[in-house]
């Protein structure tokens, strides 16, 4: 919550964001580099009929949880920072924390994987930046993440305004993607590729494409609690909850779009052939090569708007949990225009050390991507969990009965969804996990002391106990060969 002393100034310093916003907010967070993935990676793990099952799957779960952000931030609406305020809320101040953790440092990993994406295209023209794990490739990107810094610190609404320019902007190249496949498709190439693995229809077959490319989905969907992060910028709370859903329905339609309309394009084999961005590959062979070079451009555009609005949560993340005297003093800081400054320059800080990282990587996409989607599946499941507690336990309901059974329903749903996603990902993501989670314990210890309290409490330790174990499993299976990065 903002203190006394702090409102004022915020008040006068950052206008109230309306629907339209809002609903920018979200699609620009989940429209980035994923969606100029998507031919190649659902190719590599199935067929037309499993994209479709999985489509449904992931956009009934992701609806779920859309759903649940609504209901939360209609139902407290006084709880700010969304996923690691209802974390908090729900089960205590150490998973809250961990949540606000997670969130925030998945937010940075992924940024981390919209440069490497960036310069790997470059890469095609100037080969300095190779697939954008060059030593020059890294030194580029540094700069051009402090250069976003700078701008962000002039203030949030202006950043959030250059987001909703840039939204309208990256989403031509891929509408138009959408339309000139649509007119092209052709029946005989699609009907091909409507069987994955050789035609194999068995339901143990098919549930293994499926599950390959949930963590797909995870990425390309993250954002969807876009605004109920920004809650505290809002005009009206409702406006969060629709603005979620409408910006969730939007992003949907597109993603399954683009990936169906592939498979009407190329043989399959051909699909899991393109180099990133594979969406440039396949209007290319429809309409020549200006598609490539069209939807390279629409990347770039895409890309950087995502970078803007994940850098934005980020810091606004760490912001309110540092408010509420569960991150360290020194993130309460913020400037004259109102934007969280010190929390900025410690998410800038972890992605340009990360950037760092990749020199080491063998594949510096795919690591990022393995650590931005692992990150993110406990704040979603701890948010999904507070939903169903509070539906259970009916608070708020005494004076809202209406709509228990169905946000009952609904919470449940989202639940299982992502401890399916935990289970899809393997034990090798969650160890992933750990091996970042536990050392950011630190800044809670750092908190607890400058409150004069002790660091865990005996349920709390019991917690970090087993961090303690997953990281050490995690360095251990890195070191070994067992897991790979």
């Amino acid at each position: 919550m903002t203190s006394a002393e702090t409102a004022p100034v915020e008040v006068r310093s950052t206008r109230k964001m309306g629907l339209p916003t809002l609903t920018a907010m979200v699609v620009g967070s989940m429209v980035g580099a994923g969606v100029f993935s998507l031919p190649r990676n659902f190719a590599q793990a199935t067929g037309a009929f499993g994209a479709i099952i999985a489509w449904v799957i992931a956009g009934t779960g992701m609806l779920m949880l859309a759903f649940v952000f609504q209901t939360l931030a209609v139902r407290k609406p006084q709880l700010d920072a969304g996923v690691y305020a209802y974390a908090k809320a729900g089960f205590g101040e150490f998973p809250g924390f961990l949540s606000a953790f997670g969130y925030w440092a998945s937010a940075c990993v992924g940024n981390v994987t919209y440069w490497v994406l960036i310069k790997s295209t470059l890469g095609l023209v100037f080969p300095a930046f190779g697939e954008g794990d060059t030593l020059f490739a890294v030194a580029v990107s540094a700069v051009g993440v402090w250069a976003f810094h700078y701008m962000i610190v002039r203030g949030v609404k202006e950043a959030a305004f250059i987001n909703q320019i840039v939204t309208v902007a990256k989403l031509v190249p891929i509408i138009l993607f959408v339309i000139i496949l649509a007119i092209t498709l052709q029946g005989g190439i699609f009907s091909g590729n409507f069987w994955g693995d050789g035609g194999d229809s068995s339901f143990g077959g098919l549930f293994d494409q499926v599950r390959s490319t949930m963590l797909v989905t995870v990425f390309v969907f993250l954002g969807v609690e876009g605004a109920s992060v920004y809650s505290r910028y809002a005009r009206r709370r409702s406006d969060v909850g629709r603005a979620t859903v409408l910006g969730f329905l939007s992003v949907l339609a597109l993603f399954a779009s683009v990936t169906l309309l592939s498979y009407g394009a190329l043989p399959r084999a051909d699909l899991e052939g393109l180099q990133q961005p594979s969406m440039a590959g396949v209007l290319e062979a429809v309409v020549g090569s200006w598609g490539s070079t069209f939807i390279g451009i629409g990347l770039i555009i895409s890309v950087l708007g995502a970078y803007l609005a994940w850098t934005l949560m980020a810091a606004e993340v760490l912001y309110v949990a540092a408010k509420d005297d569960d991150m360290p003093a020194f993130l309460k800081r913020s400037n004259q225009q109102g934007s969280p400054s010190s929390a900025l320059v410690m998410t800038s800080a972890l992605i340009t050390a990360v950037l760092f990282v990749t020199l080491f990587s063998e594949d510096a996409f795919t690591f990022t991507l393995k650590l931005c989607s692992s990150l993110s599946l406990i704040p979603y499941l701890l948010a999904a969990a507070y939903a169903l507690k509070l539906s259970v336990q009916g608070e708020t309901y005494d004076t809202q009965p209406q709509g228990r059974r169905k946000e009952l329903i609904i919470a449940a749903i989202a639940v299982v969804y992502t401890l399916f996603l935990i289970f899809a990902a393997g034990l090798e993501f969650l160890l992933l996990s750990c091996i970042i989670y536990a050392p950011g314990t630190a800044l809670f210890v750092l908190t607890r002391r400058e409150h004069g309290r002790r660091p865990f409490s005996p349920p709390e330790a019991i917690l970090l106990t087993a961090l303690i174990v997953g990281f050490v499993v995690g360095l251990i299976g890195l070191t070994t060969g067992w897991i790979t990065i």
